[in-house]
């Protein structure tokens, strides 16, 4: 079996996800080849799990300070050379296309009628999930960014829905959650989220792009990179971030603190935000500042969900597919997960039949 498996790569999320289903494909005997899009060729980094990959200029939204800035958006937008992409793309060698929300290879695979299957975070918003500031503008996004024959969405909690838990990448650091915290809000003004955590006593690990890494009083400030930032992960006992969905998965997994920012303008982040705090999982808050910091170190409880191995689920399944349903994939991706507070009733969701 050959698949052309393509990742949004203006996060650091979905390739994260990417490289827990690469090692997983590979396992299966599935090969694979790589397609990425939504940032420039160099600003990519740790990628050699993915070999010969391909970069397109793709879609992205463009952010200014903690927002997705439409206007920036459209400007840099190269439609034109996203279409040449599409109709260029050959897709004859592959028995099937898999996206997680990149639009080049979904919008290829609809051209040439190629079976395509999404599997990602954004798949999700197709069901009946917790949902916040979406609208007419958001639902069309999230149905023709990346459209798909079938859309596979993970997230923390099925909702009563054909959902699958987060595909977590597996590690090999070991965990000791101290009494500090891991910041990474990289859609916010760095220096002002600096001198907000200046303001405390508490220890913060702070990544950052363009601030100088060194010691900043109680904040000690790192710049990115994969290794450095697990390190960062396993080391702190809470995080706050924005409410992207693949760190706080890897918070819950490992029973980290949570707070989220959401960006605003952006509908998955505030439905991300919104899921946390019904599920008792995180908290939220709309902005950076003394209040909220003082209320996460005071109030936030940990919450750790042990998950399934989704990516080995997922391989096998797609081996199968079409002959194995999604409800049975479901089904087992949930078997025997729990959920870690009593004051909060699971009961009232029950799992996809």
């Amino acid at each position: 079996m050959k698949i052309l498996y393509g990742v949004q790569g203006t996060g650091n999320g979905h390739i994260t996800r990417a490289r827990a289903m690469q090692a997983a494909l590979s396992a299966a005997g599935i090969e694979v080849d790589w397609v990425f899009s939504g940032r420039d060729k160099d600003k990519f980094f740790d990628m050699e799990a993915f070999a010969d990959y391909k970069v397109f200029k793709g879609l992205s939204f463009a952010t200014r300070a903690g927002k997705v800035d439409l206007i920036k958006t459209f400007a840099e937008a190269s439609l034109g050379q996203m279409y040449q992409d599409i109709r260029t793309l050959d897709l004859n060698r592959y028995d099937l296309v898999v996206t997680d929300f990149e639009p080049v290879v979904a919008w290829a695979a609809r051209k040439t009628k190629t079976p395509c299957i999404g599997i990602g975070h954004q798949y999700a918003f197709e069901q009946d999930i917790p949902k916040a500031d979406n609208t007419f503008a958001s639902d069309a996004i999230m149905k023709w960014f990346a459209p798909v024959d079938l859309g596979i969405g993970v997230h923390w909690h099925h909702f009563g829905a054909p959902v699958l838990p987060p595909i977590i990448e597996k590690d090999g650091h070991s965990s000791s959650g101290k009494d500090r915290t891991l910041v990474y809000l990289p859609f916010e003004k760095s220096e002002k989220v600096l001198k907000v955590l200046r303001q405390f006593r508490h220890p913060f690990i702070y990544h950052c792009a363009d601030i100088k890494p060194g010691q900043y009083g109680n904040v000690l400030v790192r710049g990115f990179s994969r290794s450095g930032f697990k390190d960062s992960l396993h080391s702190t006992d809470g995080v706050i971030c924005n409410a992207g969905f693949e760190l706080a998965s890897e918070a819950l997994s490992l029973g980290r603190k949570i707070m989220v920012k959401p960006l605003k303008g952006q509908m998955e982040q505030s439905s991300n935000a919104l899921a946390l705090t019904e599920l008792g999982l995180g908290l939220a808050t709309p902005r950076i500042d003394v209040a909220a910091v003082t209320r996460f170190l005071h109030t936030a409880r940990s919450s750790q969900v042990n998950y399934s191995d989704v990516p080995a689920l997922l391989a096998q399944w797609l081996l199968r597919y079409p002959q194995q349903s999604i409800d049975d994939l479901v089904a087992q991706a949930w078997q025997g997960v729990s959920f870690p507070h009593a004051d909060v009733v699971y009961s009232d969701l029950q799992p996809a039949s």
